[in-house]
């Protein structure tokens, strides 16, 4: 998978888990309120992302997730902090579970079809 469909996939997924979020706790779907909560863990993944590049590592590897997700819950969580969002620990615990099953989850998927002979993707 190349770069850009992989980070638009990250995206749309931290944009489901924010839905998902906002919806279970009866907030408005109202798009201020949707950016208010999607944007401390865009800045996340655009972080991890980077970090990803610079080591250029494949977009669908499993290294690449795992460096995602650290760092979209990681920078999302104090950017919620400092910007008066909630971070309470419940909050922290299911948004590290979620956004690992959705950001790591797809890769770990994709290495599963590898078939042998084939390019790895770790």
């Amino acid at each position: 998978m190349r770069t850009g469909p992989a980070v638009a996939l990250d995206a749309v997924l931290v944009l489901v888990f924010v839905l998902i979020g906002r919806r279970t706790h009866e907030n408005p779907l109202d798009l201020g309120g949707i950016a208010a909560t999607f944007w401390p863990f865009a800045a996340g993944l655009a972080m991890g992302w980077l970090v990803s590049l610079a080591r250029r590592w494949p977009p669908a590897a499993v290294t690449t997730g795992i460096t995602v997700w650290l760092a979209t819950v990681v920078a999302g969580m104090l950017l919620r902090a400092v910007s008066g969002q909630g971070t309470a620990v419940s909050f922290v615990v299911v948004a590290t579970l979620v956004l690992g099953a959705f950001l790591v989850g797809w890769r770990v998927l994709g290495t599963r079809r590898h078939t042998p002979g084939s390019r790895d993707p770790r």
